[in-house]
């Protein structure tokens, strides 16, 4: 997929201005573009520019213009989100299909719509007036992230015990869960990223941050090291590599943490390479680390972000409730 040959002049400028001013990483910038796309297709629709047989998907948005961008008003947002809130099919994981889709997922859609005409208001002065000024954004139910236990995480490393590739599962797994790395991240990590006692990330934005290495993540590093130098890969650079000799891709990692997840007995459909990352967060912040520091180690923009994993150690409402003068009373009979 690329931006740059099928969307119009005036989304293509959009998109390289986050991509080359406001540092936005290219995998965000194509999440964008994806936004707007099904976007602009809906207005087609709406304002009956293409066939009634054509498949939405089939839709192409090359000759959308600035004229039928700006005539698009706050009822047709409204109705789009309907659309995306009833009748937009999706798929999950099993390839089983249903209509529509998350109030996450619709707000972040709503997030780039605001971004584009703000752009085209404020940066490109093509608009005079934003017409989604007013727009509210989709309520997104606040849940808890879900974690492993430390047993659960100890059962999780313990269970690479065998394969060709155990060095680097191990390693793998272990930054995860030392390091509460992205798996944009992991993936993205470079033998020059590679220290004694920390690792270089590049994380969002393009904004780079140093994380250190306790014992048992330099150790598992230096374990694979020892494996990589003897590996040859189509990326000289890459640290973690494919069976494929290329560097080693989400998927990859993705197939990997199931497989490990199944081999420990934990359920793989609860949990992700994400949730590995809750785990390390969760796990530092019960013994010790404060939610400042904890922000700069995950990479996290705003303190908020952060702070949601303060909802899931209890243990200070425990003590609150414990402390309630009340707490001990028991009605006689």
């Amino acid at each position: 997929m690329d931006y740059r040959t099928e969307a119009p002049e005036i989304v293509q400028k959009f998109l390289t201005y986050h991509e080359t001013i406001r540092g936005h990483s290219r995998q965000t910038v194509e999440e964008y573009y994806l936004d707007l796309r099904m976007f602009l297709r809906y207005i087609k629709i709406r304002r009956g520019l293409v066939a009634e047989d054509t498949e939405f998907n089939q839709i192409p948005i090359d000759d959308v213009d600035l004229a039928l961008i700006s005539s698009v008003t706050i009822t047709d947002f409204y109705d789009f989100l309907s659309f995306l809130a009833r009748d937009r099919e999706k798929k999950s994981r099993s390839g089983k299909s249903s209509h529509g889709i998350s109030a996450k997922s619709r707000a972040r859609k709503v997030a780039t719509i605001r971004s584009f005409y703000k752009y085209l208001t404020v940066k490109a002065h093509l608009l005079e007036e934003n017409p989604i000024q007013e727009l509210d954004s989709p309520v997104v139910p606040k849940t808890l992230p879900k974690f492993l236990t430390l047993e659960e995480s100890i059962s999780l490393l313990n269970s690479v015990s065998s394969g060709p590739n155990r060095e680097r599962d191990f390693c793998i797994l272990t930054l995860f869960l030392n390091c509460g790395l992205r798996i944009s991240e992991l993936v993205g990590l470079d033998l020059s990223d590679i220290r004694a006692d920390h690792i270089r990330i590049l994380g969002k934005g393009n904004k780079e941050r140093i994380v250190f290495l306790n014992d048992a993540t330099a150790d598992a590093i230096n374990s694979y090291l020892a494996i990589r130098k003897n590996l040859t890969c189509s990326d000289k650079n890459a640290l973690f590599v494919s069976r494929e000799h290329r560097r080693i891709s989400r998927a990859g990692v993705h197939a990997l943490v199931k497989k490990y997840l199944c081999a420990a007995g934990l359920d793989s459909t609860q949990y992700s390479a994400h949730k590995l990352r809750h785990t390390a967060a969760t796990l530092m912040l019960r013994n010790g680390v404060d939610v400042k520091t904890l922000q700069e180690l995950l990479g996290h923009e705003h303190l908020n972000t952060t702070q949601i994993y303060t909802h899931v150690d209890n243990t200070d409402l425990k003590i609150a409730a414990s402390a309630n003068p009340l707490a001990k009373f028991q009605k006689n009979d």
